[in-house]
């Protein structure tokens, strides 16, 4: 059977957020999203260090839609760079992973 992936990314407010991650659940891009207000950011940019409060998205999906996620988080972001990481999930209940496949299928068969 195929891998789960998470992809973790950052958005600058809970309203952008939850846009992103309703639209991609609702293309099937992914089974779930995870949104987590509340954290603050030390980071470079631009030559500056800044301070940001931010939102973190946790995206549970398939491995093969890896490329299709990251295409709509860009385009659906505020941000000129978003972080957009892939990890590789080593363990995974298999019941939770039918389901994951499950939910995600009409999107890795092109829907």
């Amino acid at each position: 059977m195929e891998r789960a992936i998470l992809v973790y990314t950052t958005y600058p407010s809970l309203v952008e957020a939850e846009r992103a991650g309703r639209a991609l659940v609702e293309q099937r891009l992914c089974a779930c999203v995870n949104i987590l207000p509340g954290m603050v950011s030390h980071y470079w940019w631009q030559g500056a260090l800044e301070r940001g409060e931010e939102v973190v998205m946790i995206i549970k999906t398939r491995a093969s839609l890896t490329e299709r996620v990251a295409a709509a988080v860009k385009e659906m972001h505020s941000y000129s760079t978003p972080a957009i990481l892939v990890i590789p999930i080593e363990s995974v209940d298999n019941a939770y992973l039918a389901w994951l496949m499950a939910e995600t299928e009409p999107a890795a068969k092109g829907s």
